[in-house]
């Protein structure tokens, strides 16, 4: 029988590859206890650092796959507490700053959850009255902490998009980028064409001029109290105030469209996370 040879190029890489990893776990855990509380050493201290490969640490943060992720750093692009990376299997600690062109990377897998809120639930993390908020319907989706993309009224039903992406969320909050939500409303009385055609041309609220992108009667529906209306304003309780400044009640608000995201398939106080197509779509907004 032939006795198994050994590589040596392959023995010594995985050698140095465990006495990288172990000479970082020993730095970082003299660099955690060193000037912690004596008192508080042996109570909180972790017996075991938790590492993370830098290409899923890459991929967990949103920029590409692992696969893609090992390019950049095989190519120089990322960087480590300002030094430059470039092997392979290099491990990421606790507090450690990643940098990939400038921008500082976050170890935590980025979530989009899309949500049908139901009637009688507020958007708040956290209510001091203890009434029933949005967070309740999605606390268990997800380990990490996720947060609204904008506000639903505590009576408004109808999509609300939640993500730890908060570069996603300035860009589908802020004005300037024109995000269209669609509502359909139900009033208390029929809405007459005049009155359709003034809120088209725009209404002046108390905090300025407000038009709609697109104001009209649902098609499917004989009763001319339910409308549909397209805006890309985010201002508190807009679609109510609207149609208050022309005399009319709000009966229901359902918000149907927000950002190209629709409610198939998605029961009243359901979620579901998005599909990676779609997320794609909302960053190119």
């Amino acid at each position: 029988m032939k006795a198994k040879r050994n590589r040596p190029d392959q023995t010594n890489r995985t050698k140095g590859s465990k006495d990288h990893t172990t000479k970082q776990h020993k730095d970082s855990k003299r660099q955690l206890q060193k000037g912690a509380p004596k008192q508080n050493a042996d109570k909180s201290a972790p017996d075991t650092i938790k590492l993370t490969r830098l290409n899923k640490f890459i991929a967990d943060a949103g920029i590409c796959s692992r696969r893609e992720a090992d390019k950049l750093i095989e190519n120089g692009e990322i960087l480590i507490n300002g030094k430059v990376v470039t092997e392979l299997g290099t491990k990421v600690l606790p507090g450690d700053e990643v940098v990939y062109h400038g921008k500082k990377l976050r170890g935590e897998k980025l979530r989009y959850l899309l949500l049908n809120k139901p009637k009688d639930f507020i958007t708040t993390s956290d209510d001091p009255q203890n009434r029933r908020t949005v967070m309740n319907l999605v606390e268990k989706a997800c380990p990490e902490r996720i947060y609204s993309v904008g506000r639903l009224d505590r009576n408004t039903t109808g999509l609300l998009l939640f993500t730890n992406d908060g570069e996603l969320t300035t860009r589908l909050t802020h004005p300037k980028y024109g995000v269209k939500k669609l509502y359909h409303v139900v009033l208390d009385k029929p809405l007459l064409k005049n009155d359709l055609l003034r809120i088209m041309e725009g209404v002046e609220l108390e905090d300025g001029k407000i038009k709609p992108d697109s104001i009209n009667w649902v098609t499917d529906e004989m009763d001319k109290r339910h409308v549909g209306i397209e805006l890309h304003s985010g201002k508190n309780r807009i679609v109510r105030r609207i149609f208050e400044h022309v005399g009319y009640e709000v009966v229901r608000l359902d918000r149907v469209i927000f950002a190209g995201l629709t409610k198939k398939d998605l029961p009243r106080g359901k979620w579901r996370f998005l599909q990676e197509k779609e997320i794609n779509i909302l960053k190119m907004i």
